[in-house]
Parts: structure tokens; sequence; C-alpha cells
């Protein structure tokens, strides 16, 4: 159901639990074996899926399965590891949407750094139609992205909504043709993890200051942060190929 496979430092996570992708606890278990099994050395992580779309939500099954309130917290406390996992990753993550991006799959998409979705992808976050509400975060990283309005809108109506119109709310980061989907998607995750993923982990570090208490409590860190890069290889051979050759010909090994 899931294929892991690694491309210098990018590694490419794949979806593939045809038809419609829907998400199991078998599916949840080994995207987290996935993620939890990454290697010390990955410098970023490409989320994908295969099939005609990126997931057509949950097994209801799993729902039905559920024995009233206390075996249901059960279950969104187990199902919230997932994206807290890849969110809390220091290295970039990438989520590419080609088509139909439903519930869990939308959860997960938010909770990586960039969504990357095709013209025709669409999403939702449909969790009204069995009267429940998101549980693996997606309303507040919705609502992180895009504000308090947007996710009520989202998830009280349960439409569908396209990808450019995510794009316009700051959701999607960025739509791309169709016809080149895969290879745009690859290309840009790849120059992310070819990039000084010591750095990007550091970004990463100020925007969770900024995300607990703004601006503020992000400055009283940032200082710290930028600083601790200058332990790094990367960032002091990077200077001097700034002075020595110019801007853009560093290259970085995420040391």
């Amino acid at each position: 159901m899931t294929d892991l496979r690694v491309d210098g430092g990018l590694a490419v996570l794949t979806i593939d639990a045809g038809p419609l992708n829907l998400f199991t606890l078998e599916l949840h278990d080994e995207l987290r074996a996935a993620i939890d099994g990454l290697a010390p050395d990955t410098r970023a992580l490409l989320i994908r899926a295969e099939g005609k779309v990126v997931s057509g939500g949950v097994d209801v099954a799993l729902f039905d399965a559920q024995d009233g309130p206390d075996d249901a917290k059960g279950l969104f406390d187990r199902l919230l590891e997932l994206p807290d996992s890849i969110a809390a990753l220091e290295f970039p993550s990438v989520f590419a949407a080609h088509a139909l991006c439903l519930t869990w799959a939308f959860e997960v998409a938010l909770a990586c750094d960039v969504i990357l979705a095709a013209e025709s992808a669409a999403f939702g976050l449909v969790e009204r139609v069995v009267g429940l509400t998101p549980a693996m975060g997606g309303t507040q990283r919705l609502a992180a992205r895009a504000g308090a309005g947007r996710a009520k809108e989202l998830v009280m109506t349960g439409a569908r909504y396209p990808a450019a119109t995510l794009e316009r709310w700051n959701v999607v980061n960025r739509v791309l043709p169709d016809a080149t989907f895969d290879d745009d998607a690859r290309a840009f995750a790849k120059d992310l993890a070819d990039g000084p993923t010591r750095a990007h982990a550091a970004t990463k570090q100020v925007l969770r200051h900024f995300e607990r208490g703004g601006v503020d409590e992000a400055n009283r860190h940032v200082s710290t942060i930028a600083a601790d890069l200058y332990r790094t290889e990367d960032t002091r051979r990077a200077v001097r190929s700034f002075l020595a050759d110019g801007p853009g010909n560093a290259t970085f090994t995420g040391r």
C-alpha cells in the first residue's frame, strides 16, 4: 500500500492502495512506519499517490467499529500521530496532489510544508457526511494557512474546492500543469533536498515559534537559531563560495 524510494537525499513516499486509496488502520500504520523509518540523512520528503484519485476518503467501516466516545478518542489520538510526525520533521516536506484529495489525505497534505496541486486537483474535508469533524488536524492547520473563516467554510460545507481556489486562499502553494505534474513535483522536492537543508530546518524552527506566539516570540529565538547555522559545514562553505565564485554556485551536503 505504500512505497518508499530514495533519490539522493530525497525520500519519495507513494500511497498506492487502489482503487480509491481509502484510509484504513493498515495504511495508517504503514505510513507511520515509513515516516518513522526515514534515514537520518534524509534531506526532503515528497508524499504522492498513485491512481485516479489521491484519496476518496476513509473506509467508513472504521468509524462504525468505534463503540462510543472512549473508543473513538483512542482512535483519533492514534490517527493524529501521523500528521503530527510529518509536521515535526526537521527537513522540508512536500505533498503532491495530482487529483481529488479528500479527508485524511488532505489533512496529511496540510501537515506538510508545501502543497503542490495539479490543475485538475480538488480538495475537501467531507466528514460532515457521517456527522463527524476532521480529527487529524486539518481544521486547525487550514485555519493557520487560510484563517478561521475559511476553515469553517471548508469543514461545514463539506464541499470540494478546486486547486486554483485553494491556491488563492494560501492553502495550496503552487498549481502545476496536469501534463507534467509528477515530474514538476519531483523536481521541486529535489531542489529542496539539494539545497541548504540545515537552513531549511532553522526556518521551520523559527516558524514554530511564530505559530506559538507571533513575531515577538519568534524574535526571541531567531538570532540563536540563525547563529547556530555557523556550526554547520554548509553555511561556512556557501559563504566562501559566494565570495569566491558568486551566488548560486555553492553545493550543500546537509552537514
